[in-house]
């Protein structure tokens, strides 16, 4: 783990506080409108580093890698297309599929990133008028 700095803090604590995933841009202007004077290379390097250390998720979404607070141990999210609300998802059929077809294949030690997108409740029913 690499040591803690104020900044580092200051993104981790956007983090905890910010619904869904943001960009770096969007918590750089978020601390920038409450006053903090971090750099926006500052805030790339702590959210890299928090992904890191497994305390921030990440995942690329139109190109761009966002980022969001996140409960420790492996997981996988549900993530909406249209307004980014994320459910936190039980890994564990997911990591049984992995092992399944990696060995089916011959493979050893898998490893997998898995995100499913689609739209949540709200905007389902926004989009259906139901």
């Amino acid at each position: 783990m690499k040591r803690r700095t104020k900044q580092r803090d200051e993104v981790r604590e956007l983090l905890d506080r910010t619904p869904g995933f943001a960009s770096a841009q969007d918590v750089y202007q978020a601390l920038r409108d409450s006053g903090s004077a971090i750099g926006l290379a500052t805030v790339y390097r702590a959210l890299t580093a928090l992904a890191g250390e497994g305390v921030a998720d990440s995942l690329t979404r139109d190109g761009e890698t966002v980022y969001r607070a996140c409960r420790p141990g492996h997981h996988h999210h549900l993530v909406c297309r249209r307004c980014g609300a994320t459910t936190e998802i039980s890994a564990e059929p997911v990591e049984s599929w992995a092992a399944s077809v990696a060995s089916a294949h011959g493979y050893f030690e898998p490893e997998h990133v898995v995100d499913v997108f689609g739209l949540c409740p709200d905007c389902h029913r926004a989009s259906t008028g139901n």
